[in-house]
């Protein structure tokens, strides 16, 4: 069983048990979007000695998590989990609790470090070039992209700032619109 070093920074006791099936890590839980002062210090301190992955769920709560941690705690690495790995077998759950170790252990191996100082290499303008943003299958478009560089997905303006947060070069951004053209998804 692969061992991580960073701490890992999950939303609650069921994503715990999943993350330690699937890999040796040490938790920390946020128990839900209002993340008290104490759990944003022992984030700081656990990044100040290990380092910090947040994985969170492929939602709205996940999300708005993630952009807490990154305000409070700037420069910690972020691990996504594709929305459809996610999935309650029988349910309407979505979370990290429901994903098998192999997604579990895909999605932490590809964790990205964001970084405050951000130089644009993909423009507004490519998004819209490449159907990413305003087009008939555009959600679909991002949806698959995300999954390709392990981003997650994103609405359009979302997308934009995690390419640039997450330093995803041209190259990159045209290997991942090759595979949505392979896959059947065209602009």
């Amino acid at each position: 069983m692969r061992k991580i070093k960073e701490v890992i920074v999950v939303e609650g006791k069921d994503d715990t048990v999943a993350v330690k099936r699937a890999v040796q890590a040490d938790t920390i839980e946020t128990n839900g979007s209002a993340i008290p002062r104490y759990v944003i210090d022992q984030i700081k301190l656990a990044k100040e000695k290990r380092g910090v992955i947040v994985f969170t769920d492929p939602d709205y709560p996940g999300q708005r998590i993630r952009s807490i941690i990154d305000k409070e705690v700037p420069g910690c690495k972020h691990a996504f989990l594709p929305k459809n790995e996610a999935i309650q077998k029988r349910g309407k759950g979505v979370g990290v609790e429901h994903a098998s170790s192999e997604a579990i252990q895909q999605a932490l191996q590809h964790a990205y470090t964001t970084n405050e100082e951000v130089e644009e290499v993909i423009t507004h303008e490519d998004l819209i070039l490449a159907g990413l943003i305003a087009g008939g299958d555009s959600k679909k478009r991002r949806e698959k992209l995300g999954q390709f560089l392990k981003i997650g997905y994103a609405n359009g303006k979302q997308l934009h700032k995690r390419l640039l947060t997450f330093r995803i070069t041209k190259q990159q951004f045209t290997d991942a619109l090759r595979y949505l053209e392979q896959e059947g998804y065209h602009d």
